[in-house]
């Protein structure tokens, strides 16, 4: 099973759900650059569980701590562990489902494949395992922002059938975004998402949702044809988090109902560079950043574990009745907000040690 990401900048996730403890091993992180926890918790705090009464009660701080690669608050080009501790761990809360696969989780497919699982939590199928990767987004943030002045934000876009209305993607912020509980920008399309959450809550039920994200400041030429397409990279690293459902970029979909001609992103002089007037390629063409901004979505489906009870069957096959004791959100989207954020500054911050590769190989 791999756990690791990247190809230049490397990162490698550890931990199951209700393990001692998670983290992640980054390894290509560039040297000089200042690092210490208060540049990673931030964003681990707004992954964090037991944020409000729309996520799940367990209580984690998700404290980070760098045990190697800096020195003095700066990195040293070495490998970086990250761990965080598990605190609030309740394996017990699983006892009745180790015999029983809970629908649409990985459960069966696990103890298929591996012939044993971690049956607490999900193990390293749990949204928990996220958080090594949300760690190593945030020193790859970090280090784009400030060589780049790239700015990647994320935000709840739709949950259910309620979708919020298109925001200003030059100047969309974090605060904006987490100005609610629910991480959508838009007041009133926020006020009836939380409802909604709170309505399939006291069902004991669960409900998905769309994250739409924006790379702001991608500098032109970033991805790798024919087969790492910077498109290709972000929905494999999308696509590789727990519950994600779909990706699209640009148009997306919706762009299948258009005609080229007013699909088609023509070209005109941007202050110092050649830029599009419009963005229907969502900053992709060719596989390649074309310096407009990114903006892709991700689909995020209903939790599977819930507490409603449901009729299914257990390894050997018996009808059995499963009402699920562990803590779960009832929409994982609020909380999957830095998640996304951080899948983006990996793939990107990979692919720029890439490309910066190729220019300062260039005998041109």
């Amino acid at each position: 099973m791999s756990s690791t990401l990247g190809t230049l900048y490397r990162v490698t996730t550890f931990g199951e759900s209700h393990c001692k403890g998670v983290g992640a091993i980054v390894d290509g992180c560039p040297p000089g650059l200042e690092l210490t926890e208060a540049d990673i918790q931030p964003q681990l705090s707004r992954r964090r569980p037991g944020q409000s009464d729309l996520t799940t009660p367990r209580q984690e701080a998700d404290q980070v701590t760098i045990y190697s690669g800096t020195e003095f608050g700066r990195t040293l080009g070495t490998p970086i562990m990250l761990l965080i501790n598990n605190k609030d761990q309740r394996p017990q809360d699983y006892g009745e489902m180790s015999q029983v696969p809970r629908p649409s989780h990985a459960d069966f497919t696990y103890q298929m494949k591996y012939g044993i699982r971690a049956s607490s939590g999900g193990g390293r199928s749990s949204a928990r395992e996220t958080i090594g990767r949300v760690a190593a987004g945030a020193i790859a943030e970090k280090w784009l922002r400030q060589i780049y002045g790239i700015e990647i934000v994320a935000w709840v876009s739709a949950v259910g059938d309620i979708e919020a209305p298109e925001v200003a993607l030059e100047t969309i912020s974090r605060p904006e975004v987490d100005a609610n509980l629910i991480r959508c920008p838009n007041t009133a399309a926020a006020e009836r998402m939380e409802a909604l959450v709170k309505e399939v809550l006291a069902a004991k039920d669960s409900i998905g949702g769309i994250l739409t994200c924006v790379c702001r400041n991608v500098p032109v030429g970033l991805g790798e044809p024919v087969f790492d397409k910077l498109e290709a990279r972000l929905a494999q690293a999308m696509l590789s988090l727990p519950a994600t459902k779909g990706f699209d970029i640009g148009s997306g979909f919706a762009g299948t109902r258009m005609r080229g001609s007013r699909h088609n992103d023509t070209f005109v002089k941007k202050t110092a560079r050649l830029g599009t007037r419009t963005n229907h390629s969502g900053g992709i063409q060719g596989g390649i950043s074309n310096g407009e901004p990114i903006v892709f979505r991700v689909g995020f489906k209903p939790v599977a574990t819930i507490g409603m009870e449901q009729e299914t069957a257990d390894f050997n096959g018996d009808k059995v009745l499963l009402a699920a004791k562990g803590r779960h959100d009832p929409c994982v989207v609020p909380r999957a907000v830095p998640i996304v954020e951080a899948m983006a500054a990996l793939v990107i911050m990979d692919m720029t040690l890439q490309q910066q590769a190729r220019q300062g190989s260039s005998l041109v």
